[in-house]
């Protein structure tokens, strides 16, 4: 028992060790995008779901935080503020998918066509997002879910929504971020994104390495037909959001859980759509439910699942026409092994940087008071500003 209880430990800290400069860097420049763009700004961005909009929306998103709670959070409140439902739901799916820390992390641990597909398939599942909204949601769904989320009944990381810290003024983004305000806000932004997410990285870590040392791959086979290689391709898209829903684990925590499944015989478009799930997670359905009602979480559930299956089954198609699906099962499920390589040098270096942000965190103010008001902020709070 111990020693299977060490090979899924080693295997959780050898992916760890694989991911953690790229982890740190995208945080950092999440922290910088951050720091010179308002949620105010993108509230005001957001008034309907034409296209124009939807793509603002999906780029204001891939420009914030990873964290899905706070992601989550973030759109609920622009709704109250009067952003549109569609378009703060396209914010919402952006923010947690097409951020550049997941996209760095899919490249280590699953390879780079995973990540030119988690950027095809995420924007395509906003479109058809957006086309089955138009289609079945309706204006009274929309105006319950309003009534409900005007309540304020709380979920995770609210603070982390509400706060503001961005900064403003004369002068290029550039130049406001090299200021000391600058400087700090992407240290706070830094440090309290890496607060929100850290469970669910080093959940999606321990749990990976557990199932990588102690479920055979011919269990993962059979469950993922693998050997019925063309129902299998309709099969993955579907089977993956499922095992996301039940796994809990969100955000970037479930890559190292992507890799597990690609090994094991999802297909391409089923580890994608298994990506995309992390927005309809048992924990995440359930705060649905308080910001919006019975009716809109169960539609919600229902639109995304759809269309992620939709834009998993599409984006395996285009890739196997244009010849990117990788024909080797090699994701980077490695025992523990730190080596002098090129992966414990730019470890070493990022580790340097984030303790610099950490410096500044603590130096200018920020605090265990700060991350505690991230979860459980009273209702209609001011936003904190740096």
């Amino acid at each position: 028992m111990f020693g299977s209880l060490g090979d899924a430990l080693s295997f959780a800290f050898g992916m760890f060790w694989e991911i953690l400069w790229a982890l740190i860097l995208g945080f950092t420049l999440s922290g910088i995008v951050q720091a010179v763009v308002s949620k105010d700004e993108m509230r005001r961005l957001l008034p309907d779901d034409s296209p124009r909009t939807l793509a603002v929306a999906t780029g204001l998103g891939a420009a914030s935080s990873s964290c899905s709670y706070a992601a989550v959070a973030l759109a609920r409140s622009l709704f109250r503020r009067g952003a549109d439902f569609t378009a703060a739901m396209a914010f919402q799916f952006a923010s947690t998918n097409l951020v550049s820390e997941l996209g760095i992390i899919m490249a280590l641990l699953l390879g780079w066509q995973f990540t030119l597909g988690e950027f095809v398939g995420g924007p395509l599942m906003i479109v058809l997002l957006a086309l089955a909204f138009r289609l079945f949601l309706t204006t009274r769904l929309v105006e319950e879910a309003r009534e409900q989320a005007d309540r304020g009944v709380l979920g995770r990381m609210e603070g982390h929504a509400e706060m503001d810290m961005s900064v403003g003024g004369d002068g290029s983004w550039w130049q406001r971020l090299r200021t000391p305000r600058g400087f700090t806000a992407v240290a706070n932004y830094f440090v309290m994104d890496w607060a929100a997410i850290w469970v669910d990285i080093f959940g999606g870590l321990l749990i990976a390495g557990a199932l990588a040392a102690w479920v055979p791959d011919s269990w993962w086979q059979s469950l993922f037909l693998e050997h019925h290689p063309t129902l299998a391709k309709f099969w993955g898209p579907v089977i993956g959001p499922a095992v996301a829903i039940v796994s809990f684990v969100c955000s970037i925590g479930n890559v190292p859980l992507a890799a597990v499944l690609w090994n094991g015989g999802i297909s391409f478009g089923g580890v994608l759509a298994f990506i995309f799930a992390d927005l309809i997670v048992l924990p995440i359905l359930d705060i649905y439910r308080k910001y919006y009602g019975w009716k809109m979480a169960a539609f919600l559930l229902a639109s995304f699942y759809a269309t992620m299956v939709l834009a998993g089954l599409v984006t395996e198609f285009i890739s196997q026409a244009v010849g990117l699906v990788p024909s080797a099962r090699n994701a980077k499920i490695v025992e523990a092994s730190v080596q002098w390589n090129y992966t414990t040098f730019l470890n070493i270096a990022f580790l340097f940087l984030a303790a610099l942000l950490l410096w500044r965190y603590f130096r200018r103010g920020g605090g265990l008071p700060m991350l505690r008001m991230m979860a459980r902020p009273a209702e209609h709070g001011h936003a904190h500003r740096g």
